[in-house]
């Protein structure tokens, strides 16, 4: 299977984060997904908390916007926020609707304490913190996804035929998707070249904590933990 194998630190992250990521590749809702036979309750579940993450995750876009200490890299900020807020929940929505989930459903969602939790993570990390860890936060999202998308495909290249997940599949498998992940890391790389062992610790430290929010959002949706009232 194609990964990204780019100089520097993001080896380094990409190597330690291993034994977190393949929990979230093994995960039975993402092998659900890939093999198809989640239910559709779960995966409508998961679309509606998905949406809400969404929008606080493209906050991260904006803030990374006003960080950037040149032109080239807020308007690529400026870019993605655009992207997922004028096409990408387009997208979301238009996808929610053959579940059965309406616009009107997922404005309403309330996000769950992991959902929650995970998102002021990375907005309190965002705000207090550099650039540098604005981006160890962003990028598990979307380079696990990615690799997840990849794995899927490989995975039941057999199976893909009649698997109602086969549009989710693709979109995190492409090329399109890649570029994301692709452009965060090179950041992440240039961001990271000639720190101190004691800031790219605390980068890392953001990259793994966020990537285990990761595994707890995966199960909280197979296992719906909502607030409990």
């Amino acid at each position: 299977m194609e990964t990204i194998q780019t100089k520097r630190f993001s080896n380094r992250l990409y190597e330690n984060v291993q034994p977190i990521w393949k929990k979230n590749h093994n995960h039975p809702f993402v092998q659900g997904i890939g093999d198809g036979t989640l239910s559709k309750e779960l995966f409508s579940y998961y679309m509606k908390q998905d949406y809400v993450y969404l929008i606080e995750y493209s906050k991260l876009f904006a803030i990374g916007a006003q960080k950037a200490k040149d032109v080239s890299t807020m308007q690529k900020f400026s870019q993605l926020l655009n992207e997922t807020l004028h096409f990408e929940m387009d997208v979301h929505r238009t996808y929610a609707s053959k579940f059965g989930i309406f616009p009107e459903e997922l404005e309403k969602t309330i996000p769950t304490p992991i959902n929650l939790s995970y998102t002021n993570y990375m907005l309190n990390v965002a705000h207090n913190g550099t650039l540098a860890e604005l981006v160890s936060c962003l990028l598990p999202c979307a380079w696990d996804y990615w690799e997840i998308g990849k794995l899927l495909k490989s995975q039941f290249a057999n199976q893909l035929e009649g698997n109602p997940y086969v549009d989710w599949i693709n979109t995190y498998s492409s090329n399109e998707f890649g570029s994301l992940a692709i452009w965060l890391i090179e950041l992440m790389d240039d961001l990271a070249d000639g720190k101190p062992e004691r800031e790219l610790s605390i980068l890392e430290k953001h990259f793994q904590t966020t990537s285990r929010f990761e595994y707890l959002f995966w199960d909280m949706l197979y296992h719906k933990k909502d607030w409990p009232l």
